[in-house]
């Protein structure tokens, strides 16, 4: 249908979700991504076609968007919309739908998204099986990539921050912060764990606590539990 090295995709949530787990966002805030994608893409190698999978469950949505962007060249299936709707989400052919917009949103080489869509994350997550490391392959409008039941998702403060109100949380190089979440306005919120106080605190001064653990290859797994006991 498309090659993956010339096309990105969309993923837009709007009938449940809106007003209650998510915010609505309109196309131009994902397109301005995607954009950025393809000027990158121009950069490194011929564009031919500026190729846009569009997966959502707003059926007049795939007009708008090529109302507003005829120099885009948008696939999506409108049928596949509106078995996503309320009233059909629960049938076969929505279940077809659904896998089949996963299928096409992970076969793109970016993905602009809302991550507070279990949609958007599965897709993500299928992405990160067809590469070396897809992990950048994206932008999420709203949250940052979780999934439920996960361990707890820690940063660690890398610069001193002086809180400046009571919404801002102090920090100090090394203290473990729990993330809530990015606000994408500069700041993020969370809970610093040394101090046990919730607030908001800059991205920039934080960052990623990766978590390790020995973990051999299968010949050295009996010298590992071995050396345990």
């Amino acid at each position: 249908m498309f090659s993956p090295s010339s096309a990105s995709s969309v993923h837009v949530r709007r009938t449940d979700k809106v007003g209650t787990e998510a915010a609505f966002h309109p196309i131009e805030e994902y397109m301005v991504h995607v954009e950025e994608q393809f000027q990158n893409l121009a950069r490194r190698s011929h564009v031919d076609k500026k190729r846009v999978y569009l997966a959502t469950d707003d059926p007049s949505l795939l007009q708008e968007a090529k109302t507003k962007y005829p120099d885009y060249e948008f696939i999506s299936d409108n049928s596949i919309s509106w078995s996503a709707g309320l009233h059909n989400r629960y049938t076969e052919n929505s279940l077809r739908g659904v896998i089949l917009d996963i299928h096409f949103l992970s076969q793109t080489d970016f993905l602009v998204c809302t991550f507070s869509s279990q949609v958007c994350r599965v897709a993500y997550e299928i992405m990160q099986t067809l590469h070396p490391d897809a992990s950048s392959f994206f932008y999420s409008l709203d949250d940052i990539y979780y999934f439920g039941g996960q361990n707890a998702h820690n940063q660690i403060a890398v610069y001193p921050h002086q809180a400046r109100n009571n919404e801002d949380i102090p920090l100090e190089p090394g203290d473990v912060i729990g993330v809530a979440g990015n606000h994408w306005d500069g700041y993020s919120k969370g809970i610093n764990r040394k101090l046990g106080r919730t607030g908001l605190y800059p991205s920039y001064k934080v960052k990623e606590k990766i978590e390790t653990v020995k973990y051999p290859t299968y010949p050295e797994a009996d010298k590992l539990l071995n050396s345990q006991n």
